[in-house]
Formats: C-alpha cells, structure tokens, sequence
C-alpha cells in the first residue's frame, strides 16, 4: 500500500494547464525523486500535498485520505505528519535561530520549555549548528539557512518530508551535508518526495525518479535503470532538451534494458 498516492492530478491558473494528468505514488519509507524543467509544477504537486493548492480534478490520498476534502483543521492536523521543507527555508527573519526551531513545538505539542530547550540543543547538533541559537536566519550563510530550514521541518518528527531544492545555490560542501542528512532522515524510515535539479543527489538518494514534462509523468524508474534508458530522457532533461510526452503516456523503466 503506497502512503502517498497522486490520482490523475490536473491543475490549470487562469488559461495556463500545469498539469494535465498526473498520476504518483510513494511507498513507506521511499524517497521518490521529482524532476523536470523550470515551470513544469513541481512544486505545485508538493505544495498540493499540504493543501496549499487544490487540484481541478484528482485525488491525492495520504494514508488513503483524500487531502483534497480535508476542511482547515484536518489540514493543520496532517502538517505535523507531512512536513514541507521550503525552497527558501521559510524562516522568520524577526526570530532567533533557537525561536525558529522552537516555534512549532510551541505552536503544536504542549512541552514543557525545558524539553523544548533539550530538543533544540539536540537537532542543533545534529545538523551541526550548534552554538548559533542567538543569531538570526540573516547571520546564517546559505548552506546554515537550508539546514535550519530543514531542521525546523523536522523537529515535530513528521512522517513525510517534502524536499523542494534542498541544496539549489549551495557549494559543494554544503550539498554533501544536505545529501547525508536526507539519506540519514530516510535510514530513519522518513518517506520523502525530493524536488531537485540535481541529479547526483537525486541518485544518490532516490529510490524511484519520475520525471515531469509536458503536465504528465513522462517517464518514472529506480536510479539505476533510468541510467541504461537507451533513449536518453534524462540526458535530455540534464541537457535542457524539450522533453514530448511518450506513447504510451507514461513509461515505467525497470530491470536490465535490453
């Protein structure tokens, strides 16, 4: 049984189609890579599956719920099981590295500020932030800033984390640090959805890959078989080609490609 389930997904604004038909699932524990170009709705899809956009038409079934039904507390409730780990890092300028952290635990669980206190000393040093409580996102280089970001997505130990470009605009160093965290979270059993345009990561980490164009699934498989599609979808993806939808629609790539 998939715990993320994405049912013939359509999604226009205005007389833009953003998606046509989208269809997606993601087994417990997987982390299920979404790629594709600039503009293709990526993080639409992610942001639907925590019911800040509504679909035109389609399910999406978590748990075998369909959010798309789910009323304002029904959807403040699934945020603390499925965590969206922001592009930006959606963090509070105005607020301490420590109150950043802090804030959902307040907001969400009724904790005692002393275990609060040892649950942010414990995640600082874990994504290796440590001694940085009392400065602010705006003292934090760009690497500290996504992994605060992450932290603070984390820290309600969701069961679902939504990664939208975790490591866009980060050196290499900070990439890596990004890579062993998502990789620590999934050993973890976090089942995730990792919006990137980075495909080392994406293969490092990824169980599964489904690329988007065109509003629909153009081609979805494990890692290491989309690496033997003898027709080079994902060079022409990594290579800025445009990408058609296939016939049939949506290809499945798995096993040995002869």
């Amino acid at each position: 049984m998939a715990l993320i389930r994405i049912r013939n997904f359509c999604k226009s604004f205005g007389n833009k189609v953003v998606h046509r038909d989208v269809s997606l699932q993601v087994r417990q524990g997987e982390c299920v890579g979404l790629i594709g170009g600039s503009g293709t709705g990526k993080s639409v899809l992610l942001r639907s599956l925590i019911g800040l956009e509504k679909p035109d038409r389609g399910e999406i079934l978590i748990e075998g719920h369909d959010i798309t039904k789910m009323n304002a507390l029904e959807l403040t409730e699934l945020r603390k099981k499925v965590a969206y780990a922001f592009q930006g890092g959606a963090l509070f300028d105005s607020m301490s590295v420590y109150d950043n952290l802090a804030y959902p635990l307040r907001e969400h669980t009724s904790f005692t500020e002393d275990f609060i206190e040892e649950k942010i000393t414990s995640i600082l040093e874990e994504f290796g932030l440590e001694g940085n409580e009392s400065l602010y996102p705006a003292d934090l280089s760009g690497g500290m800033q996504k992994r605060l970001g992450l932290a603070r997505a984390i820290i309600l130990e969701p069961q679902v984390v939504l990664y939208d470009e975790p490591t866009a605009g980060l050196d290499p160093f900070n990439t890596r640090k990004i890579r062993e965290m998502i990789l620590d979270l999934k050993r973890k059993g976090i089942t995730s959805i990792l919006v990137t345009h980075d495909m080392p990561v994406a293969y490092a980490v990824c169980d599964f890959i489904a690329l988007l164009a065109n509003g629909e699934i153009a081609i979805e498989g494990k890692p290491e078989d989309l690496k033997k599609d003898p027709t080079n979808t994902i060079s022409q993806f990594t290579q800025g080609e445009i990408l058609a939808p296939r016939s049939p629609k949506q290809t499945t790539i798995t096993g040995d490609v002869k």
